[in-house]
């Protein structure tokens, strides 16, 4: 094999003859492997017990041995394998695709070394007309050999499973008894090249990590344009990767192909523990970006998370953008982004915490406007249907219909076009979004590794309230602020009539306010109690005074309601966004 490999040509895809045999291995269940918004996370010693992660991966399997719509029988299909290169990703890759050729599938296209960014497995899947992908991430939430993992299953639209097929998997889990595999050795994916087994009928294709997304960002986007933008301006750019898997695609994105400076894009290697930080994109994580955006020498300034779907944007001297802001600047700008300019708009939508400047901007659009739950699967339903190309939550996601997941590095690209387009800088263009429109205040904050008995005790005050509403609608808190309602939330997804409740406690206000309560699905251990508070303001010399000044009553008043302090003993919030 050596001699052979030594006889190819370096672009040339490699092959490797390999004889293997099926194995069915007994099992018994894991309690507790119920996927979340974003699949299944939990700490690595959990992930590393003996059939833990064999156990979920052959439970996806059997859930989605029946095909969604036309996406085919699982037996000869091609499925994409990727993460964003945490500690264990390594070792959970390769028993991905061993299990894969025990159950049928005929190809498995993989990034090297493992490595790829949760939106170009998305790219890859809808590109390559995958059957779907697993991608081993668990996000914004740290890695490590004591930290955090996770696997998560998209479906053929390239898209995260919906609850119907993450239903199906966690009953798998509950009645598992056996798992599919193959006895071969670690497979090599250090390089681009082709490795088939069982006399080819199983075939792995390595593929670079970063090629295919890029294509793909060059379709969407004038890169002449905007190298010629950044050069002419001699923009400085600053981008922090935070050890997660956005570094390569940044690398070669906005230095290699738009002519950024070599020192634009920062902690650009991914580290197995993220060089021991926290990938989370946001004002506490990302620190470090916030002080070196604060001395005014750089233009605009994004960090990403672990998987690259993420992103914050800052503009020069530090001007923080909310997320809530910059997926509705990006829809007020379509037609300052290429292909959104050539193909339109047809409708965009938020997540239901996410504040509300998208509304307005809809309203102005003409376009459909959807408030779904969070969690990305809701935009790609309506995004199949033709009915969604932007969209947004809070938690620093935004995207489009180009891929169905979020994406970070396409966010940055939208905000470079806008202001090239433009020529405007990055706190230029949302005040003048906000003397269109208004604006709306908004913070969220996080309170991480809450006691989960402690957490759900208190969202059962709070649906105590919304099963008796009597009185509490009409209550006044201070002088401004009276309850005009208050639910747990809803949706009835108009693609298929599919309902999901239980999404979040509302309190809206006769003047439009909101403080929302929910606990959230993508932390491995405990809870995490997420408490929203949005305001708007239609005067504009009340729209650039400081949000958490704006939105302190409103603050005062969601802590009394939820009694959050007595409940969780906490003084304060982990994070403030």
């Amino acid at each position: 094999l050596d001699a052979h490999n030594s006889n190819l040509q370096q672009n040339q895809l490699q092959t490797t003859e390999v004889m293997a045999t099926a194995i069915v291995k007994e099992t018994t269940p894991f309690e507790g492997q119920k996927p979340g918004t974003s699949g299944l996370r939990k700490k690595v010693p959990i992930f590393q017990q003996p059939c833990y992660l064999e156990n979920f991966v052959q439970a996806t399997f059997n859930a989605v041995s029946t095909p969604l719509a036309d996406e085919g029988n699982l037996p000869g299909s091609t499925l994409v394998v990727g993460g964003d290169g945490r500690y264990f990703m390594k070792s959970a890759v390769q028993t991905i695709c061993r299990m894969a050729c025990a159950n049928g599938v005929g190809r498995v296209i993989i990034g090297t070394n493992g490595l790829l960014s949760t939106p170009a497995v998305s790219a890859l899947i809808r590109r390559r007309h995958a059957r779907g992908g697993f991608i081993c991430t668990a996000s914004h939430n740290p890695g490590g050999p004591d930290e955090d993992f996770g696997v998560k299953y998209n479906i053929a639209n390239g898209g995260p499973a919906p609850d119907s097929v993450t239903e199906r998997m966690f009953k798998e889990t509950e009645s598992i008894s056996e798992f599919r595999t193959v006895a071969m050795d670690d497979i090599d994916l250090s390089s681009v090249g082709e490795h088939k087994f069982f006399d080819g009928t199983f075939v792995v294709e390595v593929v670079d990590s970063v090629s295919e997304y890029v294509t793909l960002m060059k379709e969407l986007f004038d890169f002449s344009k905007l190298r010629n933008y950044i050069a002419f301006k001699n923009l400085k750019l600053k981008l922090d990767c935070m050890h997660g898997v956005a570094g390569p695609y940044a690398t070669r994105i906005f230095v290699d192909e738009l002519g950024a400076n070599a020192d634009a894009v920062v902690n650009n290697i991914p580290l197995e523990d993220f060089g021991k930080g926290h990938p989370d994109p946001n004002l506490t994580y990302a620190k470090d970006l916030v002080v070196a955006m604060e001395r005014g020498i750089h233009d605009i300034g994004a960090a990403f998370d672990g998987d690259a779907d993420r992103n914050m944007i800052l503009g020069k001297n530090g001007f923080f953008v909310t997320p809530s802001d910059s997926v509705a600047v990006l829809a007020n700008n379509a037609k300052s982004i290429p292909y959104l300019a050539r193909d339109g708009i047809v409708g965009v939508s938020r997540s239901m915490p996410t504040g509300g400047a998208l509304d307005r901007v809809a309203q102005k659009l003409g376009v459909e406007f959807f408030e779904v739950p969070t969690g990305w699967k809701y935009f790609g339903n309506l995004m199949d249907a033709g009915r969604l190309t932007i969209c947004g939550e809070e938690s620093f996601g935004t995207g489009s219909s180009h891929v169905r997941e979020k994406d970070g590095v396409w966010a940055v690209l939208c905000w470079l076009s806008i202001m090239a387009d433009r020529d405007m800088s990055v706190e230029a263009i949302l005040k003048d979004h906000w003397k269109e429109y208004g604006r709306n205040f908004f913070t969220r904050y996080d309170y991480e590794q809450v006691d989960s008995a402690s957490a759900n005790a208190m969202m059962a005050k709070l649906r105590e309230l919304v099963a008796s509403p009597e009185g509490f609608v009409g209550t006044q808190f201070g002088t401004t602020h009276t309850v005009a309602s208050i639910d747990d939330f809803e949706y009835v997804d108009v693609t298929n009539n599919e309902i999901a409740s239980k999404q979040g406690i509302r309190i809206i206000f006769t003047d439009g306010s909101r403080v929302i309560f929910r606990l959230s699905g993508t932390g491995s251990s405990g809870a995490t109690i997420r408490m929203y508070v949005d305001s708007y303001v239609s005067d504009e010399s009340k729209c650039y005074g400081q949000a958490s000044e704006m939105l302190k009553p409103l603050v005062e008043i969601a802590l009394t309601i939820s009694d959050l302090k007595a409940f969780t003993g906490r003084s304060g919030p982990t994070v403030i966004t």
